[in-house]
This record gives C-alpha cells, structure tokens and sequence, in this order.
C-alpha cells in the first residue's frame, strides 16, 4: 500500500544515509579548491544494442571544474573529427550517433576518461565498448531420431555463439513448452536429454529456440523428429526410414543400472571465480529414471549457498569463496544399482580490495599515507600513478615516498595536491581506484543544518549529524543543555564524522545537545535538539480466526502509541494490499471480511506506522467448508454378491473429513432414487459393498466433515449381480379382523432389491392355534393383505407369510399369533359402588367382567358421570355428561373436580376394539358440603363523620348452607401502619350490608370480608375507605384565616425576619465570627437549616442563597432534607393533633414541617396543606 511503502521506503534511506556518513570519508566542499574525483562511469565490460546511440559515461567534481579528454585502444581520441561523435556539456559523457546512419562495429573498442584541473589529473577504468549479436543457426539437415522405447536419448542444440550469451528453450511448433521432470530435461549446455524415452515422446517438432535478450530477438534452431518404437515396430522401421536414419539400438531397452550422460568419465574438472555462481552439473541415464545425489569429499554442501535444481540434476552454489574449492561427488541411483562422477572444483579470484585507498585532505606541513592493498589468485600485481602516468614517470617530490603499497607524505606543501591511481591486476582482472592528495588550510565550518529536530523511539539508537570540514581536520566535542562536561563513555559513541551516536536513546536523554569543532584555525559550533518518543506498541494483537464460507472475520488490532505521534494503520494480506471489494472493510483498528470465501484464507497483518517507527502483528485466517466431492471411483474384486469400490477423497478445506457415505441407485424398481448403502471411515478410501442379487447398480459417494456434506461424485460404472432365491421373508405380518367373522393378514412386501430374482409371490398360511393341525395356503402376488372369511369370534390363529421367487424360496418363516374379528362386550361391570373422599373428590369401585365376555381385546373401563342438581337450591337439570377412561387392570377410578353440595350419577362401562359394552346401573353421589366463594363484590358507602356502610353480594358458589359472613377492620395510620384487628360476626339472613358506628373521623380503614359454612369460612374481600372530616372544625380553621390579629401576627414575624437578615449581613461585613458561620465551618452540606420546633426560632443565615430552596418552603420536621422521597408519600401524614382533614377529605398540615399530599389510588381521598394548621402551632 502506498502509505506504508513510504513510510518503510523514508525510514529504511534515513537509516542508509546515517551509516553511510558514519563510515564517508572527509568530504571537501565544494567550494574549496580540490583535485578531479569521478563520480559516475560506464562499466568495465559494456555491450551495446548496435541499433542504439552508443553513450559512455563518465561525470567527476572538482574545483577548478575538471577538463575532460579520452583515449581510444591507447591513443588520444580526438573528438573533434568525428562529426559523430559529441561530449556532453560540463561533463565527459560521450554520445554517438548510430540512429543518425552510423555503424556501431566502427566504435568497439577500449575507451579511458580522462578528467583534469590545476590540481590534479584523475582517471576511469578502460570500458571495453562491444556490440551485441544474435546469430543464427547455420542451415542443416536433420535426420529423424529413431529409438527404442527405454534407451536414452540426447537432442543436440548447439546454439550459435552470441554476445551475451543466448538463454536456450525447448518448444514445439504451437510455441508451448515441453514439461521437464526427472526423466526427461534441459541440460546447462542447451541440449534436451532423456533418461529412457517412451512411446509419448514420439513426435516431430523438438524445436530448440535461442533467446538474445540484448537485441529482444529469438533464433530457432530446425523442428527434430523422434521416433519411439515398440518391439513389434523394429522390422517395420528399417523398411521405411531411408539410409542414414538413426535408429539407437535394435532390441528392446530393458531395465538397467545408471550411467553418466554428462560429464563423461569418471571425473572433471570445474574453474570458477571467486564470488560468482557455481554450476555443476550431472545428467544420468537407466531405466527405472535414476535419481541424482549430491555431497562434497571431505567436507558439507555451504548451508543457504547450496541450492539443488533441475530435479536435482545441478548442484548450483551461490557467492562462492576460497572454501567451495574440492571435490563434488554425483551419484545416480536406481534399484538396479549406482553410477558416480567426481567434479574437481577450482576457485580463482581476480583481484578485491581488502584497503582501497581514500582521499587525503592535508594541513601544509601534515603527514598522511595512501594505502592500496588488494588480493586475488593468483595475487594481484600493484602498480601506483600519478595524475594518470605511471609514478617512476612523474617528476620527484622529496614529501613522498613509497612502499609497494603504500605512499607516505611527510610535511606536504600546496604543491603536493595529485591524484594518485592504484591498479591491483592479474589474469582474470584488475581493479583501479582514484585517491587525491589536497593540502589545504582552512578554517572549521559546519555543513549540517544547524538547529535540526530529531525525534527518536525509545530504546532505539539516536544518530545526531554534525558533518563538518577544516583543514587541518578539527577535533569535535558534544555537549547536552547546559553540562560543561563532554559527552563520553559507554552511553555515547562520537564518530569520525562527527556524528554523536547514543546506543540506546531513553527519555531522560531529550534535550539540546552542542557540537563543537575546533582546529588550529578556529572554532565552530552547531545545536540539534533531540526528542525521545514511546514506541508504538500493539497492546491487543488480531488473533486466529477459523471461519465458516459466508461466515464473517472480525481482527483487532489495539495500539498504543506516543501522545505526540499520530499512528496510521494499514490492513494487509499475505503482506500484499487488500482486495478492492466491498467484503474488505479496514476500518482504523478493526478489519471486517464479509462473507468469507475460500480465496480470503491466508495472513492478515496490522501494519501501525508513525513517522518514527512501525509494527506488525499479524493473524491467519482459515476458511472452512465442505469437503470437495471423491472422484475417479473405481470397482475392483467383483464377485456375485459383493464388490470393492475405491476412490479419491476431494479438498477437505481445513476440516477433516470424518466419513464417507456410500449410495447407491438401481434402474429396475426405483430409479432415479439414490439410498444409503454404507458407512466408511474418513481416513478410509475403499469399501467392500454387500450386494442383493438381481440389481444393476451405479454407486457414488459422498464426503462429510464438521461443516457439511460434499456434493455426490460421479456415478461409477454399472454393476449388476445375478438372481437368487429370496433371502428374506416380509416383515411386519399381522392378523386382525375387521368383523366378528373374518381374518386380514397383512404383511410388509419385499423392497425391490430385496426381490433376489424374476417372478416375486407370497406363500400366505394360517391355522386356528387350537383344535386345527393342518396349515390352509393360498399363493398371492403383487398384494400385501389376504381376507380369510367364515372365522369364529375372536380366535387365536397361527400365520406366516413366505416369499418366492422364479429361483426358489425363502428360508421357513416365523410363526405369527394372529385373532379373527372381535365383538362388542356382553356384559356390564357389577358391584359398583362409591366412596366420598371430600367435597370434590369420590373414589369408584366396580368388579371386573369375566374375561369371556369381552369378545376380544380389552381395552379398559369408562365411568360416565353428571349433575344433576344442588342440594341448596332447584335449578335445571344438567346433562353434561364426562367420561373418564381407565386400563382394563382398574378396578377403580377417582372422580376429581366435583361440586360440594351437590347430587351425581354415574355409571361404569367395559370397552374392547370394537366398542364399549352395556353400562351398569346408574348409582347416585352426594357431596358434602364446602366452604363457601368470596362475596361478589364489597363496597362502601354513606361514609359520615364517625361511621360507614358496607354493602356486599352473596357467594357465587356458596358451596352448602351459608351461616354468615365475618367483618374484619383496623385502622391505618400516616405511616401506613395498621392497627389492632377488629372482627364482628354477621348473621347471613337476607344481610348484605352492615354499618360500622363510632368510627374515628378522617381515618382511613381496611376491611376483610368472607363468608361461612357449617364447614368453615370461605376467601376473604378486601377494601379501604376514609371516614370524613368534622366541618365545625374546618369551618373554625377556615374563619382564623381571615382574622385580623392573624393577619397582625404574620406581619409581624415578617418584619422579624428583614431585621434578621439585615443584622447578619452587617455582622458579615465586619469579618465577626456568628452562628451562622460556625455552623457552615461544621458542616459541609449547604442546606438552609430548617427553624428549631421547640422555640419558634429562625435559622441560622447562610450565604449560599442560589442553592437553597426559598423561605417558607416545606421541608421534614426532623429538619433534614431526604434524597429520593416524594413529596406526596403517606410516610410523611401526620398524627393526632399535628394533622387534620377538612370537610371534602383535604389534610391540614403545619405550614413548616409537612409535605404536600397528591391523589391517592382506591379509595383515598386528596389531601392538601392548608396555612392555617401552620399558625395553630405558633399560638
């Protein structure tokens, strides 16, 4: 993803250039006067596309700026004479026109820049200039191979030699290639071997092709017949190839052990060159295909360097060193026996660097050295230059003296400045390096930005740049804030370069730090400022999912990160974008796939990004479904009444497969439906099926796992079995009547492939099991019941049903009880009789029948049983009639759910599987009494001053003689406390009201009400109600209120008030210490106190008005204010002389301690505060 490549892309360079100038050498500006130094040529060996311009590069910096020049195979090239031939501007590149009409084979050759100023002369390597070529194969004729199936066979390409070398291909002539593998490959060389060759390999167009990729161009080499041939063709082939045909070998190519196709011989020798990549190859033939092994004499294969391929045929060894030299053993192999072939391996080197020498920059009256030491192998001679001309040419100079690979400068001058050229060569190459010698003096200057910010995570290196120059080169020194001490020790490392590398940054190290250079000349300082971050952590990492095709993932990915960073986060999968779907959805820290297919399976990683680091986490998501379907079924080992059937399980999709089930379907009697025919285990993948004969079957298979069933495989081929004599008999045989004088036999027919052959019929036989010997048989087809009619009344008979078939019979089968027809039941159930337990419940007892009299099977016994009036009162008869079944062991029955009081009849019946018998005589239950319902209702009415009326209904069910009714009341108090129990017994004749006299006025009661019996009493009904007000009392109160001297008196404590508060506000101002101020130092709570009731006092002043409820305001006589209580609770009712009711129900409270009082549900009455009970306290 863009974002994240960025991010990685800036920390990754940010890191390189920090090491780079950790290791630079000391770079001159500029600015400063500086021998020629090249910065960019073209390489050594350089081939070119002779369709291009020809552009040889060659850049270098100096100051002055450098002149450049080039020499040509050794000679000067004189530019100027070749209209061609043009150099860049400012620069040494040389451009040639070849597009413009010029030929590219006139410009080969070896080409060396020159560059040069006062100060020195530097030179580039000799770059070799070719031109590419892309040959092709000369004309031939090629003869037609001829083989025998099993020998080898070697395809000759011999590709034509190009510049670079071709990369070679086999094809054929639809351009596709040919599958390589153990028998039949590639070798290095380009030819195409075959281990053995077989009957497929016959075909005409082996095509070798050569790919020049230089020039984009592709040769073919002529199309090569082969001819593979079998035992019985060989005669024929002479007769038909012409003279000249290659026919390899004249009888059949059996099995044999190995040999060595490539190299020949038993060894070789391999010449490789230090760095480069090593091929050895072995290519064997034998019949069964031999298989290549490699391994090192005396020593292990390089571990990671060492690569086998070509199937194993090349052994390829990657940046060889002076270890990869001996000797490499091949070994071919098949069971037949082995063949080997030692390669001797022999690394050169052309030369390397172990000291390339670097730029001097000296003080006049410095020393310095150039060092140039190189190794190879053979070892690289040295030879040293100056400014382009071997140094024994150059003119003396008494500061300079040299030692093979060094030269050592002692008190240079101005004069010293060159440019020295080290060549290190030997026969397989050279190498040559530019070092310049610059005496200069200069002053310290910095060349790093001053004032840079770097911000650094935690525990991580911190590198702060202070890149400099002077000349001679200045000491530098690191401080940090306002330490007068440098910075030294373990903790800190000061490179050459000046860079102040802190190893493992932590927070305390954040601050500005000071570099300072110093030298001879003078002295310079630069600040940078350094800021430790947190690193970004992942605190909640995505974890595993295992989902379900259509399911949904969900990862997380939780981050913490530093306040001052701002982190982004980017999804990936398999460390690749995301695809561009709507199922995809990366939102922040959560990602979401919808609807989960197979191709989401995979790693999914949060990438967490800041500007200063990044971190990953990354979780795999597996995608489960149903199995792929087995294919390629197959069915071996046939015999008459079973058969194998094999396959090949299909993708599980990351859930096992737990079995196979077998089906099968047959076209004869039931086609197009497939059954289940067997089980196999899932890691099982054959079956041996138990056939039934006479079946032509087709079989398929289907996989389960924890997810699902797999579609069915193909259908396999058909299999049909031979006819038989049935194997079974029908199931299920039965004998019922349907009337008193018949037999049905009924039967489960045979399934078709139960059928074993042609001409299925049943063999139906019965007997009766008493008094009859002989079996009476009847031959049926096609039908699953026979009637037998003219049978006695419920008689036990012996049947069995067997089938036939055109084959034979089926084993003798079992013998089955069945019974003719049955009839109703002859006689009813006597001695019935009943036992009361309660008022709803009676016990029933009767004597059985005698077991003949039933006339079959007995099913059980039926009460019937209905009301037929009360014992209280006459109403209409009922004729609901219930019945209650009970099994035919019962010589009981209980009857729940009767009425008390009341009058039953019942009667008893026997039943079998034809109906029920007749009923016996009708017995008459009576039902005690009960108690009685709840009244029908209670209300209250005329409620007075000091009594109430009750008015209520009878029972509904009075369930027996109704004695009275008991009137229950208490008394409820404002706390909702009840009082003591009051009980008064009322007479039930014609009562149904009562009023209750010498009542407490403007009291709420509560009232139970119920009934009784003789038996007890019934449910209670309950209801509330308030006596009313006295109005000579409410009327008094009413007239105080519009009384002057009350009016007089609330004036009064009005103005009480204003002198109160006027007094406490004067006293504040004055900074005096007052109640009021004592009790707010006490007491944390800012409620206003409420006034004391014992004196009539005032409270106490508070200054906390806007949160205090105004004066006159109700609060709780205790003087607290309750959190969470309504105001309109019944907790809060006063009691005796505190609270009184007017006239229409309404409460008087005190005006400074009650609340006010809302409806009340039921029958309650409203109630109000009303000021005039207030002003009663006061007086």
């Amino acid at each position: 993803m863009p974002g994240m490549k960025s991010s990685r892309r800036s920390s990754s360079t940010a890191l390189l250039l920090l090491l780079t100038h950790l290791v630079a050498a000391l770079e001159v500006p500029l600015d400063l006067p500086q021998p020629p130094t090249i910065t960019h040529q073209s390489p050594k060996d350089y081939i070119i596309d002779p369709r291009d311009n020809i552009l040889i590069q060659c850049e270098a910096k100096g100051k002055p700026a450098p002149r450049f020049s080039w020499t040509r195979n050794g000679t000067h090239f004189n530019i100027d004479k070749d209209p061609r031939v043009m150099m860049k501007p400012n620069s040494g590149t040389l451009l040639i026109d070849i597009v413009g009409g010029g030929k590219a084979e006139a410009y080969e050759g070896e080409y060396q820049c020159t560059a040069r100023n006062d100060r020195g002369t530097a030179v580039s390597n000799k770059i070799v200039i070719r031109q590419s070529r892309s040959p092709m194969w000369a004309k031939e004729k090629i003869e037609p191979k001829v083989v025998q199936e099993g020998a080898s066979l070697v395809l000759h390409c011999d590709p034509p030699s190009g510049l670079p070398p071709p990369i070679i291909f086999w094809m054929d002539n639809s351009m596709q290639r040919f599958t390589q593998d153990a028998r039949v490959s590639q070798g290095l060389n380009g030819d195409l071997y075959f281990s053995n060759v077989q009957p497929e390999d016959t075909r005409a167009d082996y095509i070798c092709y050569a790919r020049f990729n230089h020039t984009q161009t592709i040769q073919q080499k002529q199309p090569i017949s082969v001819k593979v041939m079998t035992l019985g063709t060989i005669n024929e082939t002479y007769g038909v190839y012409p003279n000249g045909t290659e026919l390899y070998g004249d009888s059949p190519a059996g099995e044999r052990r190995p040999s060595i196709l490539t190299p020949r011989g038993t060894s070789s020798r391999k010449t490789v060159l230090r760095g480069q990549v090593l091929y050895l190859e072995c290519i064997a033939e034998g019949l069964p295909t031999p298989v290549i092994h490699w391994t090192k004499e005396g020593g292990e294969l390089p571990a990671h360097r060492a690569f086998e391929i070509n199937f194993k045929k090349t052994l390829k060894i990657i940046h060889v060193s002076e270890a990869d030299a001996g000797k490499y053993r091949c070994t071919a192999k098949n069971y037949l026996g082995t063949s080997s072939h030692v390669i001797v391996v022999t690394v050169k080197a052309a030369p390397y660097w172990i000291s390339e020498p670097k730029n001097l920059v000296l003080a006049p009256g410095e020393d310095g050295r150039l060092i140039c030491r190189a190794n190879g192998n053979p070892k690289p001679a040295i030879q040293w230059l100056v400014n382009g001309f071997p140094i024994e040419n150059a003119p003396s100079d008494i500061s300079r003296e040299i030692m093979e690979d060094t030269i050592s400068f002692t008190k240079v001058q101005t004069s010293s400045s060159a440019v020295y050229q080290c060549n290190a060569s030997n026969e397989h190459g050279y190498l040559l390096a530019n070092a310049f010698v610059n005496v200069l003096a200069e002053t310290p200057r910095m060349l790093s930005e001053p004032d840079q910010v770097y911000q650094v995570i935690a525990n991580k290196p911190a590198l702060l740049d202070c890149e400099f120059f002077g000349s001679p080169i200045p000491q530098i020194q690191w401080f940090k804030d306002d330490q007068g001490s440098v910075l030294h020790g373990d903790s800190y490392i000061v490179h050459e370069n000046g860079t102040l590398e802190i190893a493992f940054a932590q927070k305390n190290d954040s601050g500005t730090y000071t570099c300072i250079a110093t030298n001879t000349l003078g002295v310079v300082q630069n600040q940078a400022t350094l800021q430790v971050k947190d690193p970004t952590t992942i605190i909640k990492q995505p974890r595993y999912q295992s989902v379900q095709t259509l399911g949904t993932a969900v990862f997380e990915c939780k981050v913490k990160h530093d306040p001052t960073l701002s982190p982004t986060i980017i999804w990936l999968k398999n460390n690749e974008e995301l695809p561009d779907d709507n199922r995809h959805r990366a939102s922040g820290d959560v990602l979401t796939i919808l609807e989960v297919s197979e191709e989401d399976q995979g790693s999914y990683t949060c990438v967490v990004n800041t500007t200063l680091d990044t971190n990953s986490a990354t979780a795999h998501l597996t995608v489960l479904d149903r199995p792929d379907p087995p294919t390629d079924l197959e069915l071996t080992n046939p015999r008459d009444r079973s058969v194998q059937l094999s396959w090949i399980p299909g993708e599980e999709h990351n859930s096992p497969i737990t079995k196979f089930l077998v089906e099968y379907e047959e076209d004869q009697f039931e086609p197009g439906l497939w059954r289940h025919l067997a089980d196999v285990e899932g890691t099982q993948t054959t079956a041996e099926l138990q056939l039934s004969p006479f079946v032509n079957y087709v079989f398929r298979v289907v996989a389960v796992n924890e997810i699902g069933r797999s579609e069915p495989s193909l259908p396999s081929e058909h299999y049909f079995t031979q006819p038989a004599a049935p194997d079974e008999n029908p199931s299920g045989v039965q004998g019922l009547g349907t009337d008193p004088n018949n037999l049905v036999i009924t039967w489960e027919p045979l399934k078709g492939v139960q059928h074993n052959g042609p001409g299925l019929t049943y063999k139906v036989s019965w007997r009766q099991k008493v008094g009859d010997d002989e079996w009476t048989s009847v031959m049926v087809a096609n039908v699953s019941k026979y009637v037998v009619s003219g049978t006695p009344e419920f008689s036990p008979y012996e049947l069995k049903v067997q089938a036939f078939n055109s084959f034979g019979a089926a084993p003798e089968p079992e013998i089955v009880i069945g019974y003719s027809g049955e009839d109703l039941p002859m006689l009813a159930p006597s001695n019935v009789r009943v036992h009361i337990v309660n008022s709803t419940l009676a016990k029933v007892h009767w004597d059985p029948v005698p077991p003949k009299s039933v006339r079959g099977f007995l099913k059980g016994y039926k009460i019937y049983y209905w009301k037929q009036g009360s014992l209280i009162k006459r109403g209409k008869r009922h004729t609901e009639v219930k019945i209650l079944t009970f099994s035919g062991d019962k010589s009981h029955g209980m009857l729940p759910g009767l009425e008390p009081f009341s009058v039953y009849k019942l009667n008893v019946r026997v039943f079998n599987g034809k109906g029920e018998g007749p009923p016996s005589a009708d017995v008459t239950l009576k039902t005690p009494e009960g108690v009685p319902s709840s009244p029908a209702y209670l209300k209250i009415t005329s409620p007075m001053l000091d009594s109430l009326t009750l008015q209520w209904g009878p029972p509904l069910h009075p369930n027996g003689i109704l004695k009275g009714y008991t009137l229950k009341y208490q008394r409820i108090n404002s706390t909702h406390e009840l009082g003591p129990l009051v009980e008064i017994t009322i007479p039930a004749e014609n009562e149904t009201s009562w009023t209750l006299r010498n009542l407490n006025y403007s009291t709420r009661y509560k009232f139970y009400l119920s009934a009784f019996t003789r038996v007890g009493p019934g449910s209670e009904l309950t209801e509330e109600a308030i006596t009313v007000m006295d109005e000579a009392m409410a009327s008094r109160q009413v007239d105080i209120a519009t009384q002057g001297w009350f009016i007089g008196l609330m004036c009064a404590i009005a103005l009480l008030i204003l002198i109160l508060l006027i007094v406490c506000f004067i006293k504040r101002n004055k900074g005096g210490k007052y109640p009021v101020k004592e009790k707010e130092d006490a007491h944390a709570d800012p409620e206003i106190q409420p006034m004391k009731e014992d004196d009539g006092a005032f409270g106490e002043y508070s200054d906390t008005e806007d949160h205090k409820p105004l004066k006159g305001s109700r609060t709780p006589s205790d003087g607290t204010v309750k959190k969470g209580v309504s105001d309109d609770s019944l907790v809060d009712y006063g009691e005796g002389g505190e609270g009184q009711f007017n006239e229409d129900g309404s409460f008087i409270g005190q005006y400074s301690g009650k609340k006010e009082k809302e409806t009340v549900e039921g029958n309650e009455s409203s109630e109000a505060p009303s000021p005039v009970n207030a002003m009663n306290s006061f007086v």
